[in-house]
């Protein structure tokens, strides 16, 4: 199989930036994409010289166009923008805190995927990341659910409208990264043990469980219009 090229947006840490090393390890050109210098510098120490890392603030969108021209053309793109905005009771959810959730995630992914399609070989593929809420019923998810939700919906429509691109989509459940760096150290494990005794796989996911899940739709020339749920089976017990 000849190596193909892959541009990750939000591929400086966590699900991003494991996928980058997946596809790397697997021989495969990969630019990540991120906003801080800081976080692009210690990702290509870890990722190794192969790897190309770009500067991109994903809601710019006026300079999206420009920044995918100097990336040059592409196989495929994985859209890993996520946001941590949208929690909270619906009762209490303020209205500017609804709007920062989808100009975080929704108008990020919308306007990368838009910006990147002259540059997208036809053949080949988007990849949105969305996450569980967008198909669960937890309580105190209204926002960043129907966030989520919205990044879904684009999967069977551009499918269609894309096509030969194909359009996928992977929703993740409790992850092991820095999203969750918000909490202490001790709020994080107390979490994420709570969540791991609810899946039936017995844990939370890691990184790598949803890069495999992103590779997968790659791959696989078949797959398109789908949202993979990678959650360990978390959706059907809260």
């Amino acid at each position: 199989m000849s190596s193909q090229h892959i541009a990750i947006v939000g591929g400086s840490s966590g699900i991003g930036l494991a996928t980058a090393k997946h596809l790397l390890a697997e021989g495969e050109q990969v630019t990540i994409t991120g906003r801080s210098a800081g976080r692009l510098d210690a990702a290509t120490s870890a990722l190794g010289s192969k790897a190309r890392a770009v500067c991109m603030d994903a809601a710019e969108a006026t300079a999206l166009p420009e920044i995918f021209a100097a990336i040059g053309p592409f196989d495929h793109l994985v859209l890993a923008l996520g946001s941590r905005k949208g929690f909270g009771p619906f009762a209490a959810m303020s209205l500017t805190e609804m709007r920062e959730s989808f100009e975080e995630k929704v108008y990020t992914h919308f306007a990368a995927a838009q910006a990147a399609l002259p540059f997208l070989r036809k053949g080949g593929s988007i990849t949105f990341v969305s996450a569980v809420s967008a198909h669960a019923a937890a309580p105190g998810t209204a926002g960043i659910g129907a966030a989520n939700a919205a990044v879904a919906a684009f999967v069977p429509i551009l499918a269609v409208e894309l096509k030969p691109l194909r359009v996928n989509g992977v929703s993740p459940g409790v992850i092991d990264t820095p999203w969750w760096d918000f909490m202490s150290v001790d709020q994080k494990q107390a979490v994420f043990a709570e969540y791991g005794a609810k899946s039936p796989v017995g844990r939370v996911g890691s990184p790598e469980d949803v890069a495999q899940a992103i590779t997968f739709l790659i791959r696989n020339d078949f797959m398109t219009g789908h949202v993979l749920l990678c959650d360990g089976g978390l959706r059907w017990v809260g």
